[in-house]
């Protein structure tokens, strides 16, 4: 399958959610910036960009619904189309081995003449990726990076914040990992920890949530009128094959340590996220970062076209570069190869 038709089905598997507000529903709850969260925000960047914050905010003043207000109402739930799909790929089969690594590999060439292209062109590109546990975010991360240089593609996945991030600026620990001019920086899990995990399992109080679904839209639109490429991937996983795979990890000795104290109390509260998800949507779903939502039952089908869909939207093409040519060696001359007094690796295979 070629590249072109590759693009077709992401299409279909990767979008934006259909049922949120793009502009008007980050708006809606951003009417005004808090005075402290603006202070704190000025400090970090210029007034061309703190200008674009100003435009996206508006001069309307007014009160906001608190987070905890601001869920999705009845009939308005950006998983619809999620459950649509579900059904659309009923009967599909899952991607075979060997199928998957044919296709992988016309993929991750191209990743390779989009690093050059990123590197030619000084473009700053960051990719973020969400979801539930065992969605397939480390999978497709993996995928993305295994045949590209981790100087020019970054992963970036913080641990839990110290006592002295806990009193920074919220977003303050995810500023130093931004990209500079020819790189890539991929977020497993980002910011949006506060909307998700902090929130569900009571790690912050409702008025901190709102507050970052307040800046979050105007914090973005920031990253991108500086010139970087913002990507947000949402890889949606259904609870059946949640349970299957967390279950997997039980009796998988190479995935214990996926399989944390945290993911057993998140497990029975699904519902919950789903609400944080809905709302995570419904606030910061907007024209300069849109929400790209990617159906992960099939890790290697959602992998492929991730992939794909990552291609399509960053701009790129060849790079020009010398010809590779292997240089003559030099003559052994008196040089004789010692016996060297070292320890030797074990031959067991």
């Amino acid at each position: 399958m070629s590249h072109k038709k590759q693009k077709v089905v992401a299409t279909a598997s990767v979008r934006a959610p259909e049922a949120v507000k793009s502009r008007d529903g980050a708006s809606e709850v951003a009417n005004e910036l808090p005075s402290e969260v603006a202070s704190q925000l000025a400090s970090h960047v210029t007034s061309e960009v703190a200008s674009a914050v100003v435009r996206h905010l508006g001069g309307k003043s007014g009160r906001h619904k608190t987070a905890g207000h601001a869920t999705s109402k009845a009939g308005h739930r950006p998983d619809v189309t999620a459950e649509a799909d579900k059904s659309d790929n009923a009967d599909k089969k899952k991607f075979g081995e060997k199928a998957y690594q044919q296709e992988l590999k016309k993929l991750q060439v191209e990743l390779v003449r989009l690093q050059e292209w990123v590197i030619h062109a000084g473009l700053k590109v960051v990719v973020l990726f969400e979801g539930r546990d065992t969605a397939g975010k480390g999978g497709t991360i993996k995928a993305i990076t295994e045949r590209v240089s981790p100087r020019t593609f970054r992963v970036v996945a913080l641990p839990a914040p110290t006592d002295r991030e806990k009193s920074q600026m919220y977003v303050q620990r995810y500023l130093p990992h931004l990209p500079a001019a020819g790189e890539v920086v991929i977020f497993d899990r980002s910011w949006y920890n506060r909307a998700g995990v902090e929130r569900v399992m009571g790690f912050c109080d409702e008025k901190k949530v709102h507050d970052f679904l307040v800046i979050a839209p105007a914090f973005e639109r920031v990253i991108v009128e500086s010139g970087v490429i913002l990507l947000k991937y949402w890889l949606e996983v259904s609870p059946q094959e949640q349970t299957r795979r967390l279950k997997a990890r039980m009796t998988d000795g190479r995935k214990l340590w996926k399989l944390t104290p945290m993911d057993l109390k998140s497990y029975g509260r699904w519902f919950d996220y789903s609400r944080a998800r809905d709302d995570m949507f419904k606030y910061t779903h907007t024209e300069w970062a849109p929400w790209l939502v990617a159906d992960s039952n099939d890790k290697k089908r959602a992998r492929l076209n991730i992939i794909s869909d990552l291609l399509g939207r960053i701009p790129y093409k060849k790079a020009p570069r010398h010809k590779v040519r292997l240089p003559k060696r030099q003559a052994q001359g008196d040089y004789r190869e010692p016996e060297h007094v070292v320890a030797k690796v074990r031959e067991i295979f």
